[in-house]
Parts: C-alpha cells; sequence; structure tokens
C-alpha cells in the first residue's frame, strides 16, 4: 500500500514540472514564428513520406524543431532539459516520436504472441484455464498494439486506446486470477453436484458483471470533458494491479492454506510456487522506474521506456508460471464446460 501511495503522490507533483517547456515564451514565441514563415497558406508544406504516414502536420513539425532548437540551446548554457506537452523531447525516428518505447511495445507484442501460441500448444483444449489465458493473452497482444502506436504519434485518440486497453489488459488478469482462486470455472467433472455448478455460475456471473461494468465506467469517467483525469488512472490502475500481484504472492507463501488447486488439499503447495513471487517482486521494481524520470539518454531512452523494455522478460516469467500451474497434476480429472 506504501507503493500505490508513493506512486500517487508523484502522479501529483510530476504534471507540475513536466509541461512548463512548452508553456515558455522562447518556444510560442518560435512556434509562432515558425508557423507563420513555412506552413500554409503562405508556403507549402512538403513532408517526407514517414511523417505523412505518420500525420506529421506543419504545426506539429515547427513544434518538434523548436523545441529542440531550445533544448540544444539550454543544454550548450548547462541548463537542465524542459519537457514539453508532459513528454521529454525526444528524436523522432522515421516519424515516431518515442522511438526506443515504440519498439519496446513492439517487443513485448511480440513476446506476447509467442505466449499465445505457447498456451495454445501446451493446454489441452479441455484444461478449465486456456480460454481464459488465451483471452488475456488476446487482450495483451491488443494492449501492446496501442501502445506502440501511441508512443509513434501521441494524439488524443491514440492516449484513450493505449490508456483503456491497459487496463483492460490489467483488469482481465485480476478476473481470471479470482476465477482460478475461486475454482469458478465451467467444469464437466461428475462429482460437482448440480447445486454446486449453480453456485460456481453465479459467482463467476457475479464476477464478470462487476469487472464489465467497472471497465465501463472507468473508461466512461476517463472519456468524459472537460479532460484526461491522468491521476485517476494511475490510482485506478495501480489498485487494481496491486490486488492481482497481492493474490498471486499469497498464492506463493508457505504455510498459507487455501485450495491451490481443485483435486488437491488446501495445505498442497507446488515447488514452482516461488516463481508467482519472483514476478510479484519483479514487476513491483519494473514499475518503481516509472517514478525515476529522468533525462533521456541521447534524447532516446528514458524511463519509461526502460520499463517497456524490462516488461518483456518479466512477461516471459509470468507465461512460464502459468504454463507450470496449469500442468500441475492438481488440475487432473478436471475439464471445461460450457455451462
Amino acid at each position: 500500500m506504501r507503493f500505490l501511495v508513493f506512486l500517487t503522490v508523484f502522479s501529483l507533483l510530476l504534471p507540475s514540472y513536466a509541461s512548463y517547456g512548452d508553456r515558455s515564451r522562447p518556444f510560442q514565441d518560435c512556434v509562432k514564428k515558425c508557423t507563420s514563415i513555412n506552413c500554409p497558406p503562405k508556403t507549402s508544406y512538403t513532408p517526407s513520406l514517414a511523417l505523412v504516414l505518420t500525420r506529421w502536420t506543419c504545426p506539429d513539425d515547427c513544434n518538434y524543431t523548436c523545441m529542440h532548437g531550445i533544448t540544444d540551446r539550454d543544454l550548450a548554457k548547462g541548463r537542465r532539459m524542459k519537457q514539453y506537452y508532459g513528454k521529454w523531447p525526444f528524436w523522432r525516428y522515421l516519424g515516431m516520436q518515442e522511438p526506443a518505447s515504440t519498439l519496446f511495445s513492439l517487443m513485448n507484442l511480440a513476446m506476447q504472441v509467442r505466449g499465445w501460441k505457447l498456451v495454445s500448444r501446451r493446454l489441452p483444449k479441455g484444461h478449465p484455464m486456456r480460454s481464459y489465458y488465451l483471452t488475456w493473452s488476446a487482450i495483451s497482444i491488443n494492449t501492446w498494439f496501442w501502445s506502440a502506436v501511441f508512443h509513434t504519434r501521441d494524439k488524443p485518440l491514440t492516449e484513450k486506446l493505449d490508456y483503456f486497453s491497459a487496463a483492460l489488459a490489467i483488469g482481465y488478469a485480476l478476473y481470471y486470477t479470482l476465477i482460478r482462486f475461486l475454482h469458478v470455472y465451467p467444469s464437466t467433472r461428475l462429482s460437482i453436484s448440480p447445486e454446486d455448478i449453480r453456485s460456481k455460475r453465479l459467482t463467476r456471473n457475479a464476477i464478470s458483471v462487476i469487472f464489465t461494468l467497472g471497465f465501463l465506467g472507468h473508461i466512461s469517467y476517463l472519456g468524459l470533458p472537460p479532460r484526461f483525469d491522468y491521476t485517476y488512472n494511475v490510482i485506478f490502475n495501480s489498485i487494481v494491479g496491486v490486488l492481482h500481484n497481492l493474490l498471486w504472492l499469497l498464492y506463493s507463501l508457505p504455510r498459507v492454506n487455501f485450495k491451490r488447486f481443485p483435486s488437491k488439499l488446501a495445505n498442497y503447495r507446488p515447488k514452482f510456487a516461488g516463481q508467482a513471487a519472483v514476478f510479484v517482486v519483479l514487476t513491483t521494481l519494473a514499475t518503481s522506474l516509472e517514478l525515476l524520470d529522468f533525462e533521456p539518454w541521447g534524447r532516446v531512452v528514458d524511463a519509461h521506456s526502460l520499463w517497456h523494455a524490462v516488461t518483456v522478460p518479466i512477461g516471459w516469467v509470468w507465461y512460464d508460471f502459468l504454463i507450470k500451474d496449469a500442468e500441475d497434476e492438481g488440475w487432473r480429472g478436471w475439464s471445461s464446460a460450457k455451462d
């Protein structure tokens, strides 16, 4: 919980410093002069093919040129680098505003595709959790796709698609965790009574309704004018993420009795259970990179892009654990059903 409070405080403090570069008089004067000289209707703006495909306009190009021109002068005089519109002045590449974050987002996307294939190959079609893990993989693939698009071009629509997709991935991870821990997935096991089947179905449906309404309420609130509530978005995702991690941390702890597997007693703890705790620790450490908002190295790599980079191997650690958990003998005799 201290981590959540820490993250919230920083989310409140950082915007006060983040965007003053674009509010400075030299920057505004530079952009005004640039647009009056270089932009239509006075002139014909002829961007490169890469800028056309990534939808850079003449005013956008003036913002970029002025931002780096002022940054060059600031660094030459030993001044601190400023942020503009809430972002560091990154060198663009092939029209990408943040090439490092875009590249690492695509690497995460590729990792999720590989994870989806692994789940499809390793888990039998009758496994109760197979469809949940495949759905989460598909949602995560979508999330990293929009992350790459957003870091290529930061626009109001791409920002919302990135943030909403991320919230869906985090929320669905908590959703399948609850389904997994409460053992309310559909099953054809003969020993389950009709009363138990109905009880599990009601519980599962209730969880589904709560999460669906919660997500719809979340994106509806963020989509309402007059502004995008970044602080609320950080708090919402942090709470959901922390709950997910705490549940799997509980799963990993020894001497904690709860029914981890449907065919085992409550005191059964598999040897690989500690891997869930490793994931939680690595995820927490990786998320802390978001708090270390340092000036980008070479105007390319910053803390946020490094966070995207480290989530690639962390994601693979999680898939490896999920497969081990799903292949444990504690699932023996259980298969899924559409009840």
